[in-house]
């Protein structure tokens, strides 16, 4: 016995192949029972094309804010992946929250904000509760990148305003490599 395709309906047919009827052959009881499925169907076909439709008009609401923060969280994202198994660059401990900890800060230097040489696996304790264990990763991120690296990071460099767009190129590009790291890992 089977049960008839409609969510709502507990009604036990015959297998497929002792039924005569068309309707039952493909699995509902009667034809009431095969319209309210087709209607919970487009229902829920028009919910998701709604839904997409919201999902657009959000977007062409967002603020440069609020794409930055976008963008910020796929590099972030892509700096977890590319650290994935390595101990934090401060406390050189492994970490049960893992946050992407920059070297110069956001603030301090907006410019390198998007720079993978400034941004490595942190714990949460050194990233938020020591302001970055700044000493310690100092020292750290020299033994990982070498001190040229480390000067250059700690040097001058130009201003940075970044625009929509920026945000937008940086979102596409870092998502699009955290779906390759994804599926890079996932086949091994």
């Amino acid at each position: 016995m089977r049960r008839c395709k409609a969510p709502n309906c507990t009604i036990e047919l015959q297998p497929a192949a002792k039924c005569s009827d068309i309707i039952e052959k493909k699995g509902f009881c009667s034809v009431e029972c095969l319209a309210n499925n087709a209607k919970d169907k487009r229902i829920t076909a028009q919910a998701k094309v709604e839904r997409k439709a919201t999902q657009v008009a959000r977007e062409k609401l967002k603020t440069r804010t609020e794409h930055l923060k976008d963008a910020q969280r796929w590099f972030n994202k892509w700096v977890r992946l590319r650290d994935a198994g390595e101990p934090c660059i401060s406390c050189g401990k492994p970490s049960k929250k893992e946050n992407a900890g920059h070297y110069r800060s956001t603030g301090a230097a907006p410019e390198l904000r998007f720079e993978p040489l400034n941004v490595h696996l942190q714990c949460e304790h050194c990233n938020t509760y020591l302001s970055s264990n700044a000493i310690d990763y100092r020292i750290n991120l020299i033994k990982k990148i070498g001190v040229d690296k480390v000067d250059w990071i700690e040097g001058l460099h130009a201003p940075k305003k970044y625009t929509i767009a920026d945000a937008k190129v940086i979102k596409a590009q870092y998502k699009s490599l955290c779906a390759e790291m994804e599926s890079n890992k996932n086949s091994d």
